[in-house]
């Protein structure tokens, strides 16, 4: 065989060629923008940036022909071969670290496919602002606020930075006014000689101000309890998840469980996540758990960004085993998560109204069941969906049926508000009334609710009968007092009302309905020497006011509480002997299939607020439909009979839970133009349902508020047995929609709120 000789030139075309297959291969990181562009993008990484691009952290990216510096999300990093076509490249790296983990991004992911919403929409959500805005957060030097000595002599650069922050500034404009890099200001935070100016001038809150609720641990459990906490631990000792559900009447001792399985969770070294509806709520569970645990990290839309944000840096190193929160809590960074609770997991507040429309409980399966970790749900009314998958034999159900130390469920009266001697001169019957006086003068307290905020519900003439509107809604203007001020409850405009009517001149309008204002106006009226107080989001506005009202009532500083459906859960008054709920029937009407659902939890869980002490307790449940399933359900405290009896109604319409709803919002300053869009939609739906089993496209209509906040509103539904292939349908026939100028529409899958 021939020798092979390869010549001095071959040889540098090959080396060339070496070079051309380097040039081809590089590292590429694919990203996500939080607004704009809806599709992941491709950038080329920098050999100098290499090391730093990694998903989960942010970067800056050039965008668009004018190659606009933008702010990106890296999801992932690719090394090998180059795409044909130019990339663009990264220019330059936000965070020092990760700020999502691989899970959270395949959380995100989901989340973005399960409701439907843009990848960038729902990074954003899950990360609070004083997290993805750090480099915002105005800093101050923290050594000057506590006065310690620096623990090493800052370098010259570092010395201008500190000189430059005697008043709290961002890092950017620390840098530019020091003339030092940013890299500089960071070490300085590192180092702990700047802090955030939040945490210097506001320090995380405490209850060391506040009396805590004495929750000592009772000596031994009901045989309920026992059983599901025996249920919560073995899944635990398994290292399997499993969805447990607490099915127990008000008073049952569901808290107890819950404290009790976070105490086995931390035993094991790992971290609790409890979720909470209200935060009217959060301060009495972090009572509670700090009364067994210490330090419990908080999290709730009430923490300024700088708060925030240090409570998620808490989280994230793993000091803090125990997080209460509401909604978002859910996406606290936890290393080494065990258990996750929801407690009142029926509440609609645990689905988020705007985009991100996702559900709480349905991304705390999610976690749990990626976690390999127990997911506990409690309440005295779960929800439709719950109780059908229990049936089922997908979730475990474990029943606390009587409540704890041998209690009684309360009396419950129902007044038949149509009839003639039921009724009085204020919202207040005579057996309501009746009920007050024997509670007072047994020296317990009253809880009143009434689902309805304001002074009077409407505002009309006797003569002609004109209703003051909102100038910029479907709704009538709500009276509030003082100032005979009218306000939108849908876009909050507030107007003063005249004295005469605008359209016939006629004097003296009637102030028509009911609200929490005059309910505690005619309250104070009835009963003089009682202290009675109002608690609605009018009364909550202010830092820490759910405290102080909640904690007065605790201590019988109050007699009287009226108040919205934040005083209806998870509220434990030992000496509440009466509960009165005003008009059962404010939402049982409503255009929305939930309507009966939540009003028969509504006032189960109210009248579930008496008769928790040694005096007992009754309720008075003031109704114009006594015979409706949903009062007579509350009333008799059978929720289960409720649930038997909606089921199959459900069923028969295809109604969660037993399929599935895309609700599709339309909105634009032009009514004709909202409806003409919204028919279009629904157009391309059905030629995509065309022959497709078990689904239905409803509408175009008016919603049922048509107008809200200038814009008006048409809506259609989709319905489907299959909830994933439902989305996809909805997907495609949606697919490339050029949406016209002034409309804008939206996608809510399984909604909560039909109004």
């Amino acid at each position: 065989m021939p020798k092979q000789h390869t010549t001095q030139r071959e040889l540098f075309e090959s080396r060339d060629r070496w070079d051309e297959d380097d040039a081809r291969r590089g590292t590429v990181a694919t990203v996500v923008l939080p607004e704009g562009v809806e599709k992941p993008l491709d950038y080329l990484v920098p050999e100098s940036l290499a090391a730093q691009v990694e998903p989960g952290r942010r970067v800056r990216v050039p965008l668009g022909r004018a190659n606009r510096e933008t702010l990106a999300y890296c999801v992932a990093v690719r090394h090998g071969e180059l795409p044909q076509a130019p990339l663009k490249s990264v220019i330059g790296v936000e965070d020092e670290r990760p700020l999502l983990s691989s899970r959270m991004l395949d959380l995100t992911k989901w989340m973005a496919e399960r409701w439907m919403a843009r990848w960038g929409e729902v990074l954003e959500a899950v990360l609070p602002a004083g997290v993805r805005l750090r480099n915002r957060v105005r800093l101050a030097p923290l050594l000057v606020a506590t006065g310690a000595a620096p623990p090493r002599k800052p370098s010259p650069a570092q010395a201008k930075v500190l000189a430059a922050a005697g008043a709290p500034r961002t890092a950017d404009q620390l840098a530019a006014a020091s003339g030092a890099s940013r890299a500089v200001v960071q070490r300085l935070v590192k180092l702990g000689l700047l802090a955030e100016a939040g945490a210097v001038e506001r320090p995380r809150p405490t209850t060391a101000a506040r009396p805590r609720i004495a929750h000592d641990k009772p000596a031994e459990l009901s045989t309920p309890q026992s059983q599901a906490l025996a249920a919560i631990g073995g899944a635990m000792a398994a290292g399997r998840h499993e969805t447990i559900v607490l099915f127990g009447v008000t008073g049952s001792g569901k808290t107890e469980v819950y404290l009790q399985a976070v105490e086995e969770t931390v035993s094991y070294g790992r971290q609790a996540i409890v979720l909470v509806p209200e935060i009217s709520l959060t301060p009495q569970t972090c009572d509670r758990f700090r009364s067994r645990f210490g330090t419990v990290a908080v999290l709730h839309s009430h923490l300024t960004p700088a708060e925030r944000h240090a409570q998620w840096r808490e989280i994230a190193s793993g000091r803090v085993n125990v997080v209460v929160g509401a909604r978002s809590a859910i996406f606290a960074p936890t290393p080494r998560l065990g258990l996750v609770v929801i407690d009142e997991e029926h509440e609609s507040s645990f689905k988020q109204g705007t985009a991100p429309r996702y559900h709480a409980r349905d991304v705390a399966e999610w976690i749990a069941r990626a976690e390999g970790v127990p997911l506990v749900l409690g309440s005295a009314t779960p929800s439709l969906e719950t109780f059908a998958r229990c049936l089922s034999g997908e979730w475990t159900m474990c029943r606390l049926a009587e409540r704890v130390g041998g209690g009684q469920l309360p009396a419950v009266m129902t007044v038949d508000l149509r009839e003639r001697g039921s009724r009085s001169r204020g919202a207040v019957s005579p057996r309501l009334a009746a009920g007050i006086c024997w509670a007072l003068d047994a020296g317990g307290q009253v809880m009143l609710l009434l689902n309805r905020r304001g002074f009077a519900t409407h505002v009309q003439c006797q003569a002609c009968g004109h209703v003051a509107r909102c100038g910029q809604c479907d709704l009538a203007l709500t009276l509030h007092q003082p100032g005979s001020r009218g306000i939108c409850h849908g876009c909050g405009l507030v107007a003063r009302l005249p004295a005469d009517c605008p359209d016939c001149r006629t004097p003296g309008l009637v102030h028509s309905g009911t609200g929490t204002q005059r309910l505690e106006e005619q309250v104070r009226r009835a009963f003089p020497d009682a202290a009675v107080a109002r608690m609605d989001t009018d009364t909550m506005r202010t830092r820490g006011s759910h405290e102080r009202t909640l904690d007065a009532f605790r201590n019988r500083e109050l007699d009287i509480l009226v108040g919205t459906q934040m005083i209806a859960k998870g509220l434990d008054f030992p000496a509440v002997m009466l509960v009165g709920v005003v008009n059962a029937d404010a939402a049982l009407h409503l255009a929305d299939f939930r309507a009966a659902e939540r009003t028969c939890q509504l006032v189960t869980q109210v009248a579930g607020r008496s008769g928790r002490g040694p005096l007992g307790g009754r309720v008075v449940v003031q109704t114009s439909t006594p015979d409706h399933p949903a009062i007579r359900s509350a009333a008799s405290h059978d929720y289960e009979a409720f649930v038997r009896s909606e089921l199959p109604a459900r069923e028969a319409l295809l109604y969660p839970p037993f399929g599935s709803i895309v609700r599709i919002v339309v909105r634009s300053l032009d009514e004709q133009a909202a409806a003409a869009w919204a028919g279009t939609i629904a157009d391309r739906l059905r030629r995509e349902a065309d022959g497709a089993p078990g689904v239905r496209v409803l509408g175009p209509a008016p919603a049922p508020i048509a107008r809200l906040r200038d814009r008006f509103r048409w809506h259609l539904q989709v319905h489907g047995s299959d909830g994933s292939a439902l989305r996809a349908l909805v997907a495609r026939g949606t697919e490339g929609l050029k949406t016209p100028d002034g409309v804008a529409w939206i996608i809510d899958v399984d909604p909560v709120d039909m109004m």
